[in-house]
C-alpha cells in the first residue's frame, strides 16, 4: 500500500507535561514548549507593518455594484489603514468615548467595519461587533436590545440603510449614529467619511501609549446557547497572547506572507479574533469574502477562490462540502485554490468522512498530495485558540494539545471529563455580570468550558485529546443510562451526509433515544420534486423517507446499546430560527432551545403520533 503523502506542514506542539491533581479525577496538562514574548497591544503590530510594508494590502473587498453583484477588488494598504484609523481614533477621542460608552457596530464584514475597529483600538475605545441577524433577521430585536442595554454604547455604526429599521427600534436619540451609507428617518446621521476625515493629532499617539495589556479591545457576545448572550471582555493581553500562541502552534503562519480569503463573521471570535487578528499580527492580507456556505452565496466564494490563492484556509464543514463538490468538475478552482495553500482548518461542527475523502481525491488529482485538514478547540472566552492537532493524520473530533502558555485542567464528572482553561488568553470575565463571571471560574482560577474531552489514545498522551460533546447537552434515559449527545449527533450527521444538516436528540427520562433531523437543501434532490415544492412535501416523498430509513438502519446495525441506538426518527420541515434561540450565531444547533420550543413534536415522536416516524428495521 502506497503511503499517503501530505504537503509538508510543521506542528509546533507535539509534547505535553501531565500531572495528577491532589484530588482523584483531576489532571493538569500543558505544552512542554513555553510561550514566547508577545506585544503589549495589537496596535503595536499594526504600526510595525505600516512602517515595514506600507504598500502591502491589509484588507480587500469587492465593490458592490448597482445590480447587487460584486465587481473588482478595492484594496486598503497598511499605510492607508494606519492613517485612516488614526483619523477615526481622533474622532472617537473628541467624542469622549470609553469602556462605559463604547462603539457598537451593526455591520457584516466590510472595509469600513475593519477601519473603525482599528480606530477604536488606537483610541483605546472598546468596540462591539454585533451579529447582523440581530438587526436583519430578527423581528423583535430582543437580542439587539439586550446587547445595547448591556454595553450602553456612546456611538452606533451601521453599514447601510438595511440597518435603519433596527436602529429606529432600538437606539435612543441620545446616541450618535454613524452610517457608511443611507439614513434613518427622523434623526441626524453622521456619515462615516466625516469620521475618516478628522485630522489626527498627538492625542492619538497619547491615547495609544495609554493603552496596555489590560485595556479592553472589544466586547464579543457569546452565542447565547443556554441563556441570553453575555459580553465577553477581550483585552490586549488576550488578543496578543493568543496570536503568539497560534504562531507557535502553527509555524506555517511564519513561512510565507499570509493570505486569507475569508467570510467568517467578525462578530464571532473565529472570524473576528482568530483570523482578523492573525492577519494584523503577521502582516498578512485578508480578502473579505462576501460569499457564504449557502446555495445562494457559495458561488461568490468559489469565484474568489478561483482568483485569489490563500496560503491557509479556514471554513466550517458546510463550506468545505460545497468546495469539495465544486472541485470535482471545476478545473480552474482546483488549480488556483490548491496552488499554495499549506493548511486547511475546520471548526464549528463535525466534518463528515465523505467530505474529507472528496477533498483528498481532488488534491491528489491536482497536486499529487494531500493538504492537512487541521482542527482544534476554543471558545469566545479563550481568545479563541486553545488546542490544536499534533500530526497530519487527523480524524473527525480530534482536538490535539494545548497551545503554549495555556494550562488545561481535566475534571472527571458524571462519567465525562470536562476541560478547563487557565492562561493569558483567557477572558477576565463578562462585562457587567459579576455573578456569571464568578460562576464561570473554579477555585483555582480555571475557566469552566462545559466541553467534554477524552484521550485520542490513553497509552500516548502526546497525541492529545478528542471532543466528547457538551456536558450540558447530555441527558439520562429513564433507565438511568447517560446519552452522550455530541458524539452521537456527529455520527448521525456523518451517516446521513450530504442530506442531514443537523440533529437534535430526544429521550430525556424516556426509554429510548429519538432524533429530530434538520435536512440540508440537497434532500430535494432525492425527492424528484421541483425546487418550489414546500419542504414538508419534499420530506414526505417515499424516496426521501426510504433514504433516511436506510441511514437509520445502518446506524442501528452499529449501535451497542440503548444510549447510542436511535429508536425513532422524524424529519423537520421548519428550520431552526435565531429568534427563538434554536441556532447560535455561529450556526450551531442549540439542543436545549430546540427541545423547549418543539416540546409538542418531541412528545408526539415518542407517543407515535407523528404522521411519519422512522424506526430501525431488522
Amino acid at each position: 500500500m502506497t503511503p499517503v503523502k501530505f504537503r509538508p506542514l510543521q506542528f509546533g506542539v507535539t509534547r505535553v507535561e501531565v500531572r495528577d491533581g491532589a484530588t482523584s479525577g483531576i489532571h493538569y496538562l500543558k505544552a512542554e514548549q513555553a510561550l514566547q514574548d508577545y506585544p503589549e497591544r495589537m496596535t503595536d503590530r499594526l504600526r510595525h507593518w505600516a512602517q515595514a510594508a506600507p504598500d502591502r494590502t491589509l484588507f480587500a473587498r469587492r465593490t458592490k455594484l448597482a445590480d447587487g453583484s460584486t465587481g473588482d477588488w478595492r484594496h486598503v494598504s497598511y499605510q492607508e489603514a494606519w492613517a485612516t484609523a488614526r483619523n477615526i481614533a481622533q474622532g472617537l477621542i473628541d467624542r469622549g468615548l470609553n469602556a462605559e460608552r463604547p462603539v457598537a457596530i451593526l455591520s457584516e464584514n466590510s472595509l469600513e467595519h475593519a477601519l473603525l475597529a482599528l480606530g477604536c483600538m488606537l483610541a483605546g475605545v472598546p468596540f462591539v461587533p454585533t451579529s447582523p441577524p440581530y438587526s436583519l433577521v430578527s423581528v423583535d430585536y430582543d437580542k439587539l436590545k439586550h446587547v445595547l442595554k448591556t454595553v450602553t454604547p456612546g456611538l452606533v455604526f451601521a453599514q447601510d440603510e438595511r440597518y435603519a429599521k433596527a436602529i429606529a427600534a432600538t437606539v435612543g436619540d441620545d446616541i450618535e449614529v454613524v452610517m457608511n451609507s443611507g439614513q434613518v428617518a427622523g434623526r441626524k446621521v453622521t456619515h462615516f467619511a466625516q469620521l475618516c476625515a478628522i485630522p489626527a493629532t498627538d492625542a492619538v499617539d497619547q491615547a495609544m501609549a495609554a493603552t496596555g495589556s489590560d485595556t479592553i479591545v472589544k466586547f464579543l457576545f457569546t452565542s447565547g446557547s443556554t441563556k441570553l448572550p453575555k459580553a465577553v471582555i477581550n483585552t490586549n493581553r488576550m488578543c496578543c497572547a493568543n496570536q503568539q500562541q497560534m504562531s507557535q502552534s502553527m509555524p506555517v503562519l511564519l513561512e510565507q506572507p499570509l493570505v486569507l480569503v475569508d467570510w467568517l463573521p467578525w462578530n464571532h471570535t473565529f472570524g473576528g479574533n482568530h483570523n482578523f487578528g492573525m492577519v494584523i499580527y503577521h502582516g498578512g492580507t485578508l480578502y473579505i469574502d462576501d460569499g457564504k456556505p449557502t446555495p445562494a452565496l457559495i458561488g461568490e466564494t468559489l469565484r474568489n477562490l478561483r482568483e485569489i490563492a490563500p496560503t491557509v484556509y479556514f471554513n466550517v464543514p458546510t463550506g468545505y462540502e460545497a468546495i469539495a463538490n465544486a472541485m470535482k468538475t471545476d478545473d480552474a478552482l482546483r488549480k488556483n485554490f490548491l496552488s499554495r495553500v499549506k493548511m486547511f482548518f475546520y471548526a464549528g461542527a463535525a466534518l463528515a468522512q465523505p467530505i474529507w475523502d472528496s477533498l483528498y481525491e481532488s488534491e491528489e488529482r491536482e497536486i499529487g498530495e494531500r493538504i492537512v485538514m487541521t482542527s482544534g478547540l476554543g471558545m469566545t472566552e479563550s481568545g479563541p485558540f486553545g488546542l490544536f492537532v499534533t500530526n497530519p493524520n487527523v480524524r473527525a473530533g480530534d482536538l490535539g494539545l494545548p497551545t503554549p502558555g495555556l494550562e488545561l485542567k481535566l475534571v472527571d464528572t458524571d462519567g465525562k471529563t470536562e476541560v478547563r482553561y487557565r492562561g493569558p488568553n483567557i477572558t477576565p470575565g463578562y462585562w457587567r455580570a459579576h455573578n456569571e463571571t464568578t460562576e464561570a471560574f473554579d477555585e483555582e482560577g480555571f475557566f469552566k468550558t462545559g466541553d467534554a474531552v477524552k484521550w485520542i489514545d490513553e497509552t500516548d498522551v502526546h497525541l492529545g485529546l478528542k471532543f466528547d460533546g457538551r456536558i450540558a447537552e447530555d441527558f439520562k434515559l429513564a433507565t438511568g443510562t447517560f446519552v452522550s449527545v455530541g458524539p452521537l449527533r456527529g455520527k448521525i450527521i456523518a451517516a446521513g451526509a450530504p442530506y442531514i444538516q443537523d440533529v437534535v436528540l430526544t429521550g430525556l427520562n424516556m426509554k429510548e433515544v429519538g432524533a429530530m433531523v434538520f435536512p440540508t437543501p440537497r434532500a430535494r434532490e432525492l425527492s424528484g420534486l421541483p425546487d418550489t415544492a414546500p419542504l414538508a412535501d419534499v420530506l414526505a416523498e417515499p424516496a426521501v423517507l426510504a433514504h433516511m430509513q436506510k441511514v437509520l438502519n445502518e446506524l442501528a446495525a452499529t449501535s451497542t446499546g440503548s444510549a447510542n441506538r436511535i429508536a425513532r426518527m422524524c424529519l423537520l420541515s421548519e428550520p431552526p430560527t435565531i429568534d427563538k434561540g434554536e441556532i447560535t450565531d455561529k450556526g450551531s444547533i442549540n439542543q436545549r432551545s430546540v427541545l423547549h420550543h418543539r416540546a409538542d413534536t418531541v412528545a408526539a415522536l415518542h407517543d407515535d403520533r407523528l404522521h411519519y416516524i422512522l424506526k430501525p428495521q431488522a
